[in-house]
């Protein structure tokens, strides 16, 4: 998840909606995070561990044919607001098909969000908005920290559990079955983020 405008004016849903539908921002991917118009922007180390997460649960799900699953490119209706993930997944019992426009109109019951430089406080306040949101929708997330190397679990009503290396993802109720070594989903360990001057 990497963060490139700075703090706007408190727009509407239909603000929103109206701004996307805007030509030059047809290639663009943007959130609505409390009112804020935030741009998201992938760079090659947060796709690269998305993508780990992706094959994980891909792997799963070709066992499991319970669900799909989303990459970064996928929208979301959380809790009024919209956002795009850097994995989410729906089970077909919640939504057999996923929405072919826009944002999907039902929240993930599962996203993983991945830190690019925890260090941001931009990204970091975003990410606490965020969280809020998820989990008043019923959302499991994954908040990935690939340079601390631990992934943060936060489900809806419990106490969040931090994982490090040697730990084990767990698919619980929502993924029956499913593990996935932290180890598998994180490069190999990486300096923090250099300054861009």
């Amino acid at each position: 998840m990497t963060l490139l405008l700075e703090k706007r004016a408190t727009v509407s849903v239909e603000d929103f909606d109206a701004f996307l539908a805007l030509p030059e921002n047809s290639e663009r991917r943007f959130e609505l995070i409390n009112g804020e118009i935030v741009e998201v922007s992938s760079n090659a180390f947060v796709s690269n561990i998305s993508a780990r997460i992706v094959h994980a649960l891909m792997k799963y799900l070709d066992k499991h044919d319970i669900g799909q699953v989303t990459s970064e490119a996928g929208g979301y209706l959380v809790s009024g607001e919209r956002f795009a993930p850097d994995v989410a997944y729906i089970s077909y019992a919640r939504q057999p098909t996923l929405d072919r426009q826009g944002y999907n109109h039902l929240p993930p019951e599962l996203a993983a969000e991945v830190l690019s430089d925890p260090a941001n406080p931009k990204e970091a306040e975003a990410l606490r908005r965020k969280l809020a949101s998820y989990l008043a929708a019923g959302t499991v997330v994954w908040v990935v920290n690939p340079f601390d190397r631990v992934v943060e679990v936060y489900q809806p009503g419990k106490m969040p559990i931090v994982l490090d290396a040697t730990g084990t993802l767990d698919g619980g109720d929502l993924l029956p079955g499913f593990s996935a070594p932290v180890s598998e989903i994180m490069p190999k360990p990486v300096p923090p983020p250099r300054d861009a001057n």
